[in-house]
């Protein structure tokens, strides 16, 4: 997980057209280290978020449709949703469907690309849907 946030931020600054001064200096200043490889995963969501508070935009992949997010929150999503399809709840079992929800739900394109909060809120939601049957 720790190695997504990691490229999330990097094309961040890529698509903010930060040079590297601007950029260890938003590092040092958001969590008082200069590199990503040295940071928490909870360090590397909040460069993330400063990085989204600045017009950083996460694009949606052509392979949305393919299953790639398999850290043990997203299985949680997906096995909650395909437990909604099996008690007739949701018609569509696809990737893409559950991304679908995911960014009605949080605005984020694509499951993989949740952080641990945001995923917490997607499961909470699934979870009342289900006691709502």
């Amino acid at each position: 997980m720790k190695s997504k946030y990691i490229k999330l931020i990097h094309i961040a600054k890529t698509q903010l057209n930060l040079d590297d001064d601007t950029y260890r200096k938003l590092l040092l200043t958001v969590t008082k280290k200069n590199s990503t490889k040295d940071m928490t995963i909870w360090e590397l969501e909040k460069v993330l978020d400063n990085l989204k508070s600045k017009g950083f935009k996460v694009k949606s992949s052509k392979k949305a449709g393919r299953i790639t997010a398999t850290e043990p929150v997203h299985k949680k999503i997906r096995s909650l949703w395909l437990e909604l399809a099996d008690a007739g709840e949701v018609k569509n079992r696809s990737e893409k469907a559950i991304n679908s929800y995911v960014k009605r739900i949080t605005g984020v394109e694509v499951m993989n690309w949740l952080t641990q909060k945001q995923a917490m809120v997607v499961i909470e939601s699934l979870k009342s849907w289900l006691e709502r049957i």
